[in-house]
């Protein structure tokens, strides 16, 4: 196995530094390549992720989707590992995407637990053991065989929000689907500047605009409308 460890970021320079390094220090020489796909950063997120060993990209279009299916363009590994900016990887990550891959999972996830000893959180992370697609997400980061990636065409540019849900609905009617038994280290960052009610209000929201097939620039205006970013 050769893995592609791919990272969309905007204004990541606080985060994408360490990310690198951990993916660097853990990956072994399974992990060939480490491609960061910015989009328009005023931060300096490409020059923090170059000097810690990333090959840098700026995507022609912004949104995730876009970004992470640019990424897989480039990509010469045979799994991609897609990995949002503030997220910590599992040391043993390499290890765990082959395990799951040979046992005849194409794709799959790692659970979350969140950098906060906040009790609600911590509820929020023990649903992530659970496998239904509300459990989901992009923060648990994905691997993904790049056959089935390419078998599905990618992430759907359309969905400038929730992209990671609808790919992994797809994935389920094709493909097995691991949920690997370990945790991945999320930012609770969202929670710093909203109440958890108030984020759990919005999640609920986009989700149910999402299953009724709600136009997802209109999930994104919605959802944005819902919480106070910083």
């Amino acid at each position: 196995m050769t893995l592609s460890a791919i990272i969309p970021t905007h204004n990541e320079a606080g985060n994408i530094g360490q990310l690198v390094h951990d993916l660097r220090a853990y990956g072994g020489p399974q992990l060939i390549e480490i491609l960061v796909i910015d989009a328009d950063s005023t931060d300096g997120t490409p020059d923090v992720a170059r000097q810690a060993g990333a090959c840098v990209y700026q995507s022609p279009k912004p949104g995730r989707a876009a970004q992470m299916n640019f990424g897989a363009s480039l990509a010469n590994g045979d799994v991609f590992y897609f990995v949002h900016a503030d997220v910590r990887v599992h040391p043993e990550f390499t290890q765990d995407i082959e395990q799951a891959i040979q046992s005849g999972c194409e794709s799959g996830c790692y659970r979350f637990r969140f950098n906060s000893p906040k009790p609600l959180l911590r509820f929020n992370s023990y649903g992530t053991r659970f496998p239904g697609i509300m459990s989901r997400g992009g923060d648990q980061t994905l691997f993904i065989t790049q056959t089935l990636f390419n078998r599905l065409e990618g992430f759907n540019e359309r969905y400038v929000i929730m992209e990671d849900f609808d790919i992994i609905v797809r994935i389920r009617k094709v493909a097995r689907f691991a949920i690997i038994p370990k945790d991945v280290l999320v930012s609770a960052r969202k929670y710093d500047t909203n109440s958890w009610l108030r984020v759990q209000v919005a999640n609920l929201t986009a989700f149910s605009l999402f299953f009724l097939n709600v136009c997802p620039t209109r999930i994104a205006r919605t959802y944005k409308a819902l919480l106070n970013y910083r």
